[in-house]
């Protein structure tokens, strides 16, 4: 702007009243309009605070929902749960129960145990005095009637049967024709099936062997009568020496045979 025309400016604000209030309504204006532009801007800064707080409640909400659907989720956890408890409670008290009646039921079997071994320990007693009455009565017998060797090994094995548990066994003497052959066996029982061969002395290897090979023959024949084997193989000896005696011990542990020295039968039956 020019001097002149900056001179000219003063000289109308002074004189001029009209002139002068109108440029101060313009100032005024111009102010106005400054401070109504900050007053936008402001509010322009406060609608973009208000869209942010906006667009973070929506995640608060976002988030709180969430929340509550975790919220939701243990709550139905925990009633799962109370009910695992409340099974686990129910299932327990079965447990306890069928512990109960298993040592009900134990004690009713060691009850049942006792009373067996009772029974048995009673039938052993009477077997005993069973056989100490068959021993007293056979030695009587044998005194007043002179009973050889053959018909105690008899008798012996007839007792060893009873304990066994065939008190109806009998044993006696056998004849059966085998390959053309009348064999003779000492003695026989036909139920249990019993084969077993009695003599009187046996002094040597070859004569041990020879007595077990004679009752491998009369077991043959008896297999092939009956179509079954032996259920008891005897040989009853009277008298042997050590050496016979170790090598017959020998042979009958081979072929599964009993052996009976004559000893034996004396101690048992006291004759």
């Amino acid at each position: 702007m020019s001097e002149k025309l900056k001179r000219e400016f003063l000289e109308l604000l002074e004189q001029d009243r009209e002139f002068r209030y109108t440029v101060a309504g313009y100032i005024g204006l111009a102010e106005i309009l400054k401070r109504l532009d900050k007053l936008e801007e402001g509010n322009n800064k406060i609608w973009e605070e208000i869209k942010r707080l906006r667009e973070e409640q929506v995640k608060l909400w976002e988030n709180q929902n969430r929340i509550w659907e975790e919220i939701k989720k243990l709550r139905e956890g925990q009633e799962k749960l109370w009910e695992e408890v409340r099974s686990l409670r129910g299932g327990q008290n079965k447990l306890w129960e069928n512990q109960n009646k298993l040592w009900e039921n134990q004690n009713r079997l060691w009850e049942e145990v006792k009373a067996l071994r009772e029974s048995h320990n009673k039938l052993v007693r009477e077997q005993e005095r069973t056989r100490r009455y068959m021993i007293a009565s056979f030695k009587d017998l044998s005194r007043a009637l002179g009973v050889t060797f053959e018909e105690h090994a008899a008798s012996f094995l007839e007792v060893m049967l009873i304990e066994m548990g065939y008190p109806e066994a009998r044993v006696e003497r056998k004849y059966l024709l085998f390959k053309n052959e009348i064999i003779e066996i000492n003695m026989f029982c036909e139920e249990p099936l019993i084969v077993g061969e009695i003599t009187l002395s046996v002094r040597s290897i070859s004569e041990a062997q020879r007595e077990i090979k004679k009752l491998i023959k009369r077991i043959k024949a008896v297999e092939k009568k009956y179509g079954r084997k032996p259920m008891l193989s005897v040989l009853s000896v009277v008298r042997s020496t050590p050496e016979a005696t170790e090598a017959l011990k020998t042979l009958a542990e081979k072929h599964n045979i009993r052996l009976i020295l004559g000893r034996e039968i004396r101690e048992a039956l006291q004759i």
